[in-house]
């Protein structure tokens, strides 16, 4: 019996390189570390592996199936972990039509598309085909080749229905015709109604009961019949798929007949059995006559045509049943024993994570959504802790404390103005405040170039595009620039307001820092220089020890204390870690979604609450305590003998300690604002890296779709309606009934002297009409090399007319190319053989040619020629002395 199976070729890609744009990724979004190099490692590996699966030719054997499904398994398993799209992490892969053979303009019809899910479709594809290619090399006598090839067969057909129903849903883009809804659905009935045949096959082999084995090739013939009729209209498709099909229903249907007839022997219907025999070999001289190039079934049809004889011969001689027309026969049953294997990730039992522990991008965004609201709360409590310092400093600052408790005698500095001077010496002075301030605008610049720089590559690229599409119009489809790039243009501004809002906090800064400069650069000058400045006061001794003084003391170390407090509250909350990793992967895999607002906010109470309260118990205890001061210090003030010295005294120790504490501020403003820049350009460069990475992947799927356009138009006819050739052209065409085709230009020839024409007894009548067409000169037999005399041959050689190709039944002559002979120093090689023409009057040649002055003693329209030779006829030969 006839094993023709029906296998799908495998679709071609180009190299694409995995490692490079994985491992930018990577190194952006993970810190250094074992596990960032982990992760590129494994993206490396990743790549090999897509180059042993894709890029190199694949043996029809398990092993190459194996690696086709680790590879799937592989890019279902990163999909989730990477964000694989146009505008982030782009890239592109491009796949040729299995089925397309190409054309004499280009190659064949290829897509190119940044979609991972392009990419899993096609490496699908590829592993439906490499299992039909398989199961049509097992063997088929045996019983474990039978089982290998229906496993195959199943699992061909339950990939390429897969594809039908859920892979190409999640693409909005029309694909190549190969991986088509109808098509995949097509070659999924196709594996499937092989996968019964072989069923069939093995159900025969192993002799089971005929009703059984019946049912089994009738349900594989319904099956070709479907797929056959699913075929019809399908071009795309190899040629020789319609006919198996054709044939292979005929073929089960026959299977199934013959059966069927034998059971009807054992149950003595002999009409029946004759019925079912007729009809089956009816069946098989169908596919003899129709497809015997694709289907052999002389077998089949010996053992048909053997059992309907006996059975005709014992219903003649012993049975006389009549024989029912096939019509009227009871419909045989139908028996599947195969399904589709459905798609189950891992299709691989060798799959192994190269990724694992590496978290889902959900798990990740929410992962990066906690974090900012974390920070946002870790800020707001250290802001508000900062903005209560500064306010308690500014209050004592305001009441000269402590310096006015200090400085009762009047002459002497207060000690603490003596230790704030030199806390500004010791960080630098105005030198410190300077630098900074000279560094920022610096800086400042380098981000703002990056962020042009990575607008400016958009901009050109989406330029580029609009000017692709206004020139290609409906033949450009691929997603617009401007809208590909929303999300990172909108980033881009983000970035840009940042960057503004940092240069107006610049502003305010040195403005603050003119004016407190002055006062500053007093806190830096030596003890004896500062002492002068301070005006002297009358003394207030009898103010020393007093009870007021007492409980102002008090009441500023207790508040010293809350400020020492709030610092150790600010490294508490600052080192406070909490991995959520665990928290949104429970919630992934329990819920199928992460409801990250609701986890954070919960976490983040149950984390910080204690924090939160420490803090607001802080804050309020100082409010208590700047009351307590305020009021202890109006009762000192009363109790002051004051006059004009000693309020300018007051007045300068007040604004000493004020500008301690706008050098403070102001340096830690500055050294904010540099960390700030710093920390924003790596952020920049990271956005330039991803604005140029969309932008290269941009310009190669730009160059190919430039390709496949190019190709596209130059297979399409330049003019649809080919001009009719002229009458006059058809008039002077070979025998005045074919039109002349257009023939290549002859090669150079040495032409030679022809023999002149018989004379006609017509010509005397000076008429033309009766005049025989010129012929072209005999073609002159091959000198002979091997001697220096030439042999002497009849000056009278008859002509021959020259022989006419015919082409498609009209005599077209063609030009006959010599073989390249060849040739060295000294050895001019020999000369082309003219070829005959056929006569054409508005041709220039040997007989039509303009008049041109000729020598004497020459005949008119000829060319000189050389001396003869005597007794040889023929131009003379340069030879190669031997």
């Amino acid at each position: 019996m006839a094993t023709t199976f029906v296998s799908v070729p495998l679709k071609k890609s180009s190299e694409v390189d995995l490692a490079k744009p994985l491992s930018k990724f990577i190194q952006s979004t993970y810190p250094s570390g074992e596990s960032q190099a982990e992760y590129v490692k494994a993206a490396e590996e990743l790549n090999s592996l897509r180059k042993s699966a894709v890029c190199r030719a694949l043996d029809k054997h398990d092993s190459s199936l194996e690696i086709l499904l680790r590879y799937y398994d592989q890019l279902c398993a990163i999909e989730p972990k990477f964000p694989f799209s146009e505008n982030q992490l782009c890239l592109t892969f491009t796949w040729k039509d299995a089925f397309d053979k190409g054309s004499l303009f280009g190659g064949s019809v290829k897509l190119s598309f940044a979609s991972l899910g392009f990419e899993k479709t096609c490496i699908l594809f590829n592993i439906g085909a490499l299992a039909s290619q398989i199961a049509s090399e097992q063997n088929l006598e045996n019983d474990e080749g039978l089982k290998a090839a229906a496993k195959y067969y199943q699992l061909a057909s339950g990939v390429f229905q897969h594809i039908k129903d859920t892979v190409l849903s999640t693409m909005n883009r029309e694909l190549t015709m190969d991986t088509s809804p109808d098509t995949v659905g097509t070659l999924s009935l196709i594996m499937l109604a092989q996968a019964q045949e072989v069923f069939f096959l093995k159900a025969a082999a192993d002799k089971m009961k005929d009703a059984i084995i019946a049912k089994l090739a009738n349900q594989a013939a319904d099956y070709y019949g479907d797929a056959f009729k699913q075929c019809q209209f399908k071009e795309n498709l190899p040629k020789e798929v319609l006919p198996v099909l054709a044939a292979k229903h005929c073929m089960m249907q026959a299977n199934a007949e013959y059966h069927q007839s034998v059971l009807a022997k054992q149950q003595k219907k002999f009409g029946e059995e004759i019925s079912r025999l007729q009809h089956a070999s009816d069946l098989v001289k169908t596919v003899g006559s129709r497809y015997d190039e694709y289907i052999n079934v002389k077998d089949l049809s010996d053992k048909i045509a053997r059992a309907l004889t006996a059975a005709k011969k014992d219903n003649d001689f012993i049975y006389h049943d009549r024989v029912p027309d096939v019509k009227d026969l009871d419909p045989i049953g139908k028996a599947t024993l195969v399904k589709p294997t459905p798609v189950s990730v891992p299709m691989s039992q060798k799959f192994t994570d190269l990724f694992v522990k590496m978290v889902p991008l959900a798990v990740q965004q929410s992962l990066s959504i906690y974090n900012q609201r974390r920070a946002d709360l870790v800020n707001r409590l250290i802001a508000q802790m900062r903005e209560s310092t500064n306010l308690a400093n500014g209050v004592l600052a305001s009441l000269n404390l402590p310096a006015a408790i200090e400085d009762v005698s009047g002459d002497d500095i207060p000690q603490s103005i003596l230790d704030k001077s030199k806390a500004v010496i010791q960080q630098g002075g105005l030198q410190t405040i300077d630098q900074l301030i000279r560094d920022l605008p610096g800086l400042l610049q380098r981000n703002k170039e990056i962020l042009d720089e990575a607008m400016r590559i958009l901009d050109q690229e989406e330029v580029t595009d609009n000017e692709l599409k206004a020139k290609f119009k409906e033949r450009w489809q691929r997603t617009p620039s401007n809208e590909l790039y929303k999300p990172l243009r909108a980033e881009g501004a983000n970035l840009r307001a940042t960057l503004d809002r940092a240069a107006q906090a610049d502003k305010v800064v040195k403005e603050r820092y003119a004016t407190n400069s002055e006062i500053i650069a007093l806190l830096c000058k030596p003890e004896a220089e500062l002492n002068a400045a301070i005006p002297s006061g009358n003394p207030t001794k009898s103010l020393q020890g007093s009870e007021v003084i007492m409980l102002l003391k008090t009441l500023l170390a207790s508040l010293n204390e809350i400020k020492k407090e709030r610092e150790t509250f600010e490294n508490d909350i600052k080192s406070v870690q909490f991995d959520m990793t665990s928290k949104f992967l429970t919630a992934l895999a329990q819920d199928g979604a992460i409801n990250e607002e609701a986890i954070s906010v919960s976490e983040l109470d149950q984390i910080y609450g204690s924090h939160t309260q420490r803090v607001q118990q802080n804050l309020k205890k100082q409010e208590e305590l700047l009351a307590n001061i305020q009021a202890a210090h109006e009762e000192f003030s009363k109790s002051k003998q004051s006059n004009t010295d000693a309020n300018q005294r007051e007045e300068i120790l007040k604004k000493l300690a004020a500008g301690h504490d706008q050098f403070v501020e102001l340096v830690g403003n500055l050294k904010e604002g540099t960390q700030f820049y710093n920390g924003i350009t790596e952020h920049l460069l990271k956005f330039q890296t991803k604005c140029t990475d969309i932008v290269f992947a941009r310009k190669t799927e730009r160059d190919e779709l430039l390709k496949d356009l190019q190709q596209s138009i130059a297979r399409e006819p330049s003019a649809p309606n080919i001009p009719a050739v002229p009458a006059y052209q058809i008039a002077a065409s070979v025998g005045g009934t074919t039109p002349a085709v257009p023939t290549p230009a002859p090669r150079t020839v040495f032409p030679s002297k022809p023999e002149p024409p018989e004379p006609d007894a017509s010509s005397s009548t000076g008429g033309c009409e009766n005049q025989p067409k010129p012929q072209p000169p005999a073609r002159p037999p091959p000198p002979s090399i091997g001697s220096n005399v030439a042999t002497p041959t009849t000056t009278n050689t008859p002509a021959v007319p020259a022989p006419v190709a015919s082409v498609g039944g009209a005599g077209v002559l063609t030009q006959a190319q010599g073989p390249p002979y060849p040739t060295y120093q000294g050895f001019p090689g020999y000369y082309p053989i003219p070829m005959s023409m056929a006569y054409n009057q508005y041709a220039y040649g040997q007989y039509s040619m303009p008049y041109m002055y000729q020598p004497p003693g020459q005949p008119p329209f000829q060319n000189p020629q050389p001396p003869q030779q005597p007794g040889y006829p023929y131009p003379p030969q340069q030879f190669y002395q031997q």
